[in-house]
């Protein structure tokens, strides 16, 4: 498994290939439609994401140390961000994921190009993953 950065750059990368930002979206789109089905029994109140405009559910599991997470979004666009969090945190300790830069949102550029609501729930979504 890469490490938490060699994650980053990875998907840094992968947005600079995009040539603007209907390219981008698109890109989080499709990343987003990688998520593994989440089963419906598990949508619960417990689960969401509090601060999202959007529904977003975050399931934890911890297996040998490390913390794996399934998640999933009534929205294209947020569930694609879920995806890229996953990507970064699932499968890392709890040290790594509290400790963990996430400079590659400012790199990419979700950080101008996300409406404010976006935004916000963007760094919800990073906040319940952290505070897991």
């Amino acid at each position: 498994m890469p490490s938490l950065e060699e994650t980053q750059e990875e998907i840094i990368k992968e947005f600079s290939e995009c040539s603007d930002w209907e390219e981008r979206y698109g890109l989080l789109i499709e990343i987003g439609d990688t998520l593994p089905s989440f089963p419906e029994g598990k949508k619960s109140e417990d689960l969401l994401v509090p601060g999202c405009q959007s529904r977003v559910w975050v399931l934890p599991e911890e297996k040998e140390g490390k913390l794996f997470f399934s998640a999933d979004s009534d929205s294209a666009i947020t569930k694609g961000m879920i995806a890229l969090l996953l990507r970064v945190f699932s499968g890392r300790t709890r040290d790594e994921i509290r400790n963990a830069s996430l400079d590659f949102l400012k790199e990419i550029g979700l950080d101008k190009h996300l409406s404010m609501s976006r935004r916000n729930g963007l760094y919800s979504m990073v906040n319940r993953i952290k505070s897991l």
